[in-house]
């Protein structure tokens, strides 16, 4: 996309979020769920598929333009992006990305239209953190496979039409080999969704356990045709979707801050405004300069994934530092606002119990530094070997 046409679409979501869901974001807060209203609006300037192909539909919008499109989506409630997020990130990812060419044509139009919603089923009860441990099983049995199993925390389950679930078929194989990928209607015998998980923020964004019980799908919902790949995808869109969450974390820093800027430059204490008050401007110049450095290792980091240079250790660097950063500058956020910043209703408030999810989905921080660790190990592993050859 060029880059006109580009800031065309920026300018058009910011409009839409300053208009349309910055107003309504206590109305999404209490209802829980994004109004109609709103989705069909994001439906129509075709958000559902903004990083999914053009062939299909979408605006095929590379790394750099996701990440600067996720600063303007983390301004509001984290459940807007959500709505959404699915479809351009891991699972319609797996499917534009792996699938087979039948597969893109039947699957990626109604994503990309927002007619249906993806989600990507791969969390376990038992298998978060490390998802090569899944239960989950898909078995041979004529010309399909038969699922079974249970996923957790599952995003917009509650409302997808179709899931992209992983499970094991080879059950000789460990860890992350013998793991396959399917697109499961959500319709199917033997699917069932739970109810929506109680959360402690982010209300709109919905996530839910699913189970399948015996589940036959064909063998042409196989993602890409070939089994026990499934683990080595997860990994490619899951490395992708942290850079765009560390993009979101940006955005909603952004928000809180200003917040908090606007907050001290009103309120008055001892007949003088906060702000003019050397700890509350502290306070903000540090959640200024953290907020600058985490949109500064966003575009480092998808500049870096799209010429396929970095793909694990910058897009881990990038959400592991912004998930942390939206996390003090909340905190921050709330300690400005004083008693006030303790009350519902308060955006402060909201977006501090909003953002703590960041540093757990998509892999938790701890994970992030694993990642890191041993990618700048096997790096220096590799380094010394060629040395000594």
């Amino acid at each position: 996309m060029d880059a006109a046409t580009f800031e065309d679409v920026v300018g058009a979501v910011r409009r839409l979020i300053r208009d349309e869901v910055i107003p309504r974001e206590q109305e999404i807060e209490d209802t829980d769920r994004i109004p109609d209203a709103v989705r069909k609006h994001a439906a129509a300037m075709g958000l559902f598929g903004y990083a999914l192909p053009e062939e299909y539909g979408g605006l095929g919008l590379t790394m750099p333009e996701d990440v600067h499109l996720a600063f303007e989506f983390g301004y509001t409630t984290a459940a807007f992006r959500s709505l959404f997020g699915t479809n351009n990130g891991i699972a319609g990812q797996v499917i534009a990305k792996f699938g087979t060419p039948e597969q893109k044509e039947r699957f990626l139009p109604g994503l990309c239209a927002g007619e249906s919603i993806a989600s990507f089923a791969l969390t376990e009860i038992d298998a978060g953190s490390d998802p090569s441990g899944l239960r989950t099983t898909g078995r041979r049995e004529g010309d399909g496979w038969v699922i079974d199993g249970q996923k957790r925390f599952i995003t917009n389950a509650p409302l997808a039409d179709l899931f992209v679930v992983f499970a094991r078929t080879d059950p000789k194989a460990t860890g992350g080999r013998g793991i396959s990928a399917f697109v499961v209607d959500a319709s199917a015998p033997g699917v069932t969704v739970g109810p929506k998980d109680r959360k402690m923020g982010q209300s709109g964004a919905w996530t839910a356990e699913v189970a399948f019980d015996g589940v036959h799908v064909a063998d042409d919902r196989l993602v890409g045709g070939e089994p026990g790949t499934g683990y080595a995808k997860a990994m490619i869109v899951l490395a992708r979707g942290r850079v765009h969450i560390a993009a979101i974390c940006v955005g909603q820093a952004q928000r809180i801050l200003d917040e908090s800027v606007a907050y001290a430059a009103e309120a008055k204490q001892g007949g003088r405004a906060i702000g003019d008050y050397q700890l509350v401007q502290a306070m903000l110049a540090e959640s200024q300069a953290e907020l600058m450095a985490g949109r500064s290792m966003c575009v480092d980091a998808a500049a870096r994934y799209q010429s396929g240079e970095g793909i694990a250790v910058g897009p881990s660097a990038a959400k592991l530092f912004c998930a942390e950063m939206v996390g003090r500058v909340a905190d921050r956020g709330v300690q400005v606002h004083g008693g006030l910043g303790y009350m519902r209703e308060i955006a402060v408030e909201r977006f501090y119990r909003d953002v703590r999810l960041f540093r757990i989905y998509e892999g938790t921080s701890e994970i992030q530094k694993l990642v890191i660790g041993r990618s700048l190990v096997a790096e220096a592993k590799k380094r010394a070997a060629a040395r000594n050859a």
